[in-house]
């Protein structure tokens, strides 16, 4: 009992005074994480490139087109036994890292990271219709795991440093430092920490140095051209937002549909090896539906015609869904942003064709900035995403527009965030959480205006069992909590529990601190 008494004396003091020092292991993590995400990136380019050599071999020599579904075949038994090997290597990874960040999954931080990247680079470079940013995060945020697993560090650090390592992941992935520390407040700590802002923006700046140094200064897109819309056109923007949220709600519900419907076939194998046959049908008939779809944005910022934006549209949502619905490794992240591309470059022809003159780089821009906060549901990510991967931030107020009316229409018809929905869906199919390992962890929550526990005492609030309130955060000031302290909105508090515990708390926190009451 006073061993343990001492360990939690030591891990509290350790958490106040290790702010500067999560700094110097951000960039560590950083520097590893970024590592990772820029050889992933550099193997994926060589993989297109093999991909559009075997396109160009193919058309010449038809012959061969049956021993390239052999091939297609193989890999796909070799993503199967990699899946069975390491199965949280399924989908994007990014359902994984929330998991393991709210204490109902531990992943083997090599394992995942060597099985992700080799299963990444099968199934993307074979031309399955996902991303490279869902495996970077989740190989960061590995890459975290495995320096805190090397230095030592307790349960708290250790998830810092994973969020460190999912920051750098994005900013590698994209060029995007900024929007892997908002996509990380955001999306996977869901408030506005000072120590995970501070390590998170250490572990991006060093990660993007290091995919900047490789692939150069220019942004991913280069849409620096594009000037600001007119006031008088902004009605437009709104338009578009509503056809946005439509379109996220659909996008979220089959992805949804997608995954039940692989789960009524009982073999892995052919879950997996049906999106690769597709992908070697593709590459014979409609090769531009083929890997994540960087050159379709490209493509989409040009004028075409409807008929074509709407086929591709089409083509491209269908096989995006047959490719992450069969539970291969793969994000979901850029595939989502050329749809959102598509869209708005299909809402720019029609107005082109009913004689309203606007600007088609605009509405690209937009249309990825709308999808991504409708299916997201992460706005100021998608809008800081947006801007940096195309060099503009001109643009900030109509993608403030946008993506607000996209995100209030999905919403409103009730739409989950996507990555919310997958972690549900696979804790549902894990059914257990991870053994306890007798270590204690400190959890930090805002309290948000409104929240049920604002203007109420320590002792009235029914707090999970096992958890203590530790500290309260108040104007940089730091509270010693008592039973009659009384809690308000902008208090940072912080919870000492058993990392076994630590799923139920997080989930307590969601619901006492950080959503409104209702009106009484």
């Amino acid at each position: 009992m006073q061993q343990d008494q001492t360990t939690t004396a030591k891990l509290i003091k350790r958490f106040r005074s290790f702010r500067y020092s999560l700094v110097l292991q951000g960039i560590a993590v950083g520097f590893a994480a970024g590592m990772v995400a820029v050889l992933f990136r550099v193997s994926l380019e060589q993989a297109d490139a093999f991909r559009q050599s075997i396109g160009i071999f193919l058309s010449a020599h038809p012959w061969a087109v049956s021993l390239w579904m052999l091939a297609l075949l193989g890999i796909a038994a070799l993503v199967t036994l990699l899946l069975r090997v390491e199965p949280f290597i399924s989908g994007s990874g990014i359902p994984q890292v929330e998991g393991e960040m709210q204490g109902g999954l531990s992943q083997t931080w090599w394992r995942v990271l060597l099985a992700k990247f080799i299963g990444g680079i099968l199934t993307i470079g074979a031309g399955l219709s996902l991303g490279r940013e869902g495996p970077s995060i989740q190989m960061g945020a590995m890459a975290g795991k495995g320096v805190s697993r090397l230095s030592h560090r307790d349960k708290t650090e250790e998830k810092m440093l994973m969020t460190c390592g999912a920051s750098a992941g994005l900013a590698a992935a994209f060029n995007a430092p900024f929007a892997g520390v908002l996509f990380s407040l955001e999306e996977l700590h869901k408030n506005f920490s000072t120590d995970v802002l501070l390590s998170a923006m250490s572990a991006s700046i060093t990660a993007d140095f290091i995919s900047r140094y490789v692939f150069g200064l220019k942004p991913v897109f280069d849409f620096s051209a594009a000037q600001m819309m007119p006031l008088q056109n902004y009605w437009m923007v709104l338009i578009l937002g509503i056809l946005l949220g439509l379109v996220g709600t659909l996008y979220n519900f089959c992805v949804a549909k997608s995954q039940d419907l692989y789960s009524k076939i009982g073999s892995q194998f052919i879950r997996t090896a049906i999106p690769f046959l597709l992908a070697g049908a593709c590459l014979l008939v409609y090769p531009l539906v083929l890997g994540g779809g960087h050159n379709l944005i490209e493509l989409v910022s040009q004028d075409m015609a409807i008929q074509s934006l709407l086929l591709l549209f089409c083509l491209k949502f269908l096989f995006s869904m047959i490719s992450f619905g069969s539970g291969v490794p793969g994000g979901i992240f850029l595939p989502l942003l050329v749809l959102g591309a598509i869209s708005g470059s299909t809402f720019s022809e029609v107005l082109g064709l009913c004689g309203i003159e606007n600007p088609l780089q605009n509405f690209v821009i937009l249309g990825m900035a709308g999808l991504f906060a409708a299916i997201v549901r992460a706005p100021i990510t998608g809008i800081i995403l947006i801007s940096e991967m195309t060099g503009n931030f001109s643009h900030l107020l109509t993608l403030s527009l946008v993506s607000l009316t996209a995100y209030a229409v999905a919403d409103l018809l009730h739409a989950k965030p996507v990555y919310d929905m997958l972690l549900e869906r696979l804790m549902k199919k894990q059914g257990a959480t991870p053994p306890p390992s007798g270590e204690k962890l400190l959890i930090e929550s805002p309290v948000c205006f409104g929240a049920p526990v604002c203007g109420k005492t320590i002792q009235e609030i029914p707090w999970p069992s096992g958890a203590l309130v530790v500290s309260v955060k108040r104007h940089d000031q730091e509270l010693v909590p008592h039973g009659d302290t009384i809690l308000e909105a902008g208090d940072i508090l912080v919870l000492l529990c058993n990392e076994s515990e630590s799923q139920p708390v997080h989930t307590a926190l969601e619901k006492q601190c950080k959503s409104m009451s209702a009106p009484q």
